[in-house]
């Protein structure tokens, strides 16, 4: 077992004039298990990929020191599991159970111990899928599982998870937090993990240890105890509080959605995107769902649930002209279509150009790394504006306006690829608003997002969809967004296709 020490510990990205973190100390004993909190882009994951190993001093200034067993964290390489908070990049091979056992094989594991290894961890958490099942077949929540089971296999004295449970359904959370007790519970290992929601970690967890987003710590103590303690000033930093919902208001109920008792929705209701009998599929050879019919109202906000896996991404991006149909055809409303082109169909989104796109059906994808194509937050936000030829005063009107809104300000020079993942997640959403489409897409929108940012996210789409009649979906797991923004709530699902939950009541 391993013990970690800070001591007045920080850390600055290369070409930052602000610190991630800074002034940490603590001491996390051998077999402890610790919820580390604070507002996003405190520096926890920074945190985490220090402890690992996986930042060096090329990449940034460091100051004070930060031990395992009294070493330096890259002389402990192999000690340490870390699940990373994007989970595809923790990917590396094409087949589930060589993803799993490639960390035991650099650790040169025996290899009579490796496959019973892998088999024994895919099981834990949950990943029932032949040993030779493609990663790329994977959903985002299914690969989180994957990064999970490769860590687990290793059996590192030191776990660390980096938002473990953010992109999962309720029973991929449960089945995850049940594998980590069960890794955990005879205390030989020392378990580290990040997560916003609190309440979902906070009765596994030995310990709490709250992050200050100006440095230092705002609170270190027992679990539940330290929350109640400092609840106040873990609400002002954004943390969510068990029992202390965010205050949202919800959207009220549209006109045109179906009653209480879930009636069938008029036929007569506005539409602005329909796709009839449906075949979604990642790649042609593999398809996910079919005979699904779907409608998205004008002006209305919809959430698309269901478990992992059943393809609601898929569907997501079929409807955003991303991704074709293999059978079924997606039709845009007659004002939402773009002006012929040659070798286009004006009411199929997946033949639009690029640039009709940008300016009709927005999309924020599951991983937002996908989206960015600039070397700075500044440029990545002008880049859809300056293709679309805005003058230049507009463009900066309009990215001033939602720079301050998502509270990316201190970010402006900064590289998007070295942000927080609720960092990278608000600059998407940003990167959508800038061009102000009429169908707005979000893949899991809230993910990484502390209480504070959260609500702010949640206020800027509501208002898109009040003030500016803004279409938008959402596929989501997320409680709190469906409760706020789920006018009209969708789910998907392997046994019984799409189907319609009604609405939320007023």
């Amino acid at each position: 077992m391993s013990s970690i020490t800070a001591e007045h510990w920080g850390w600055r990205h290369a070409g930052r004039s602000t610190w991630a973190t800074r002034d940490l100390s603590f001491t996390i004993s051998p077999g402890e298990s610790v919820l580390l909190l604070g507002a996003s882009g405190a520096g926890k994951s920074t945190l985490l990929h220090a402890l690992a190993g996986v930042i060096s001093g090329d990449e940034g200034e460091q100051q004070g020191r930060l031990l395992i067993d009294g070493r330096h964290p890259t002389r402990a390489i192999g000690r340490v599991g870390l699940v990373q908070q994007d989970p595809e990049s923790s990917v590396v091979l094409a087949r589930v159970g060589d993803d799993v056992a490639f960390g035991c094989e650099n650790l040169r594991v025996p290899r009579d111990e490796i496959w019973p290894r892998v088999r024994d961890a895919l099981a834990q958490v949950g990943l029932d899928v032949p040993l030779r099942h493609p990663t790329s077949a994977l959903s985002g929540g299914q690969k989180q599982r994957l990064a999970l089971a490769g860590a687990i296999a290793m059996r590192a004295d030191i776990l660390l998870l980096d938002e473990p449970t953010a992109n999962l359904d309720p029973d991929g959370i449960r089945q995850v937090v049940e594998a980590v007790d069960r890794v955990v519970a005879d205390r030989s290992r020392t378990l580290v993990v990040v997560e916003h929601r609190v309440d979902t970690w906070v009765d596994l967890v030995d310990r709490v240890i709250v992050l200050d987003a100006v440095g230092g710590i705002i609170a270190d103590g027992p679990a539940r105890a330290t929350i109640e303690a400092h609840r106040d000033a873990l609400l002002a930093a954004g943390v969510w509080v068990p029992g202390v919902p965010a205050p949202a208001e919800p959207l009220p109920r549209p006109d045109h959605a179906p009653r209480p008792d879930h009636a069938p929705r008029p036929q007569t209701a506005a539409s602005i995107i329909t796709g009839h009998d449906l075949t979604i599929a990642r790649s042609p050879d593999r398809p996910i769902a079919s005979g699904i019919d779907i409608t998205l109202p004008e002006a209305t906000s919809t959430v698309l649930t269901g478990p992992n896996g059943a393809g609601k991404s898929t569907l997501a991006l079929t409807l955003a002209g991303l991704l074709a149909p293999l059978n079924g055809r997606v039709s845009a409303a007659p004002k939402l279509q773009p002006p012929p082109r040659r070798r286009t169909d004006p009411a199929d989104p997946a033949t639009w150009h690029s640039t009709d796109l940008t300016t009709r059906i927005g999309t924020v994808f599951q991983q937002p790394e996908h989206q960015f194509v600039a070397a700075s937050v500044r440029d990545e936000l002008t880049a859809g504006l300056t293709a679309l030829k805005w003058p230049q005063a507009r463009i900066s009107q309009r990215t001033d306006e939602l720079i301050q809104a998502l509270h990316l300000g201190h970010l402006t020079d900064a590289n998007p690829f070295t942000l927080s993942g609720g960092e990278k997640r608000r600059l998407s959403v940003a990167t959508v608003l800038a061009t102000s489409p009429a169908v707005i897409v979000l893949d899991e929108p809230t993910f990484g997002q502390d209480r504070n940012t959260w609500l702010e996210l949640v206020r800027l789409i509501s208002d898109q969809v009040t003030s500016f009649g803004t279409t938008v979906l959402s596929v989501t797991h997320d409680a709190a967004y469906i409760e706020a923004l789920g006018q009209v709530h969708l789910h998907l699902d392997p046994a019984h296709g799409l189907t319609d939950r009604g609405v939320r009541t007023p």
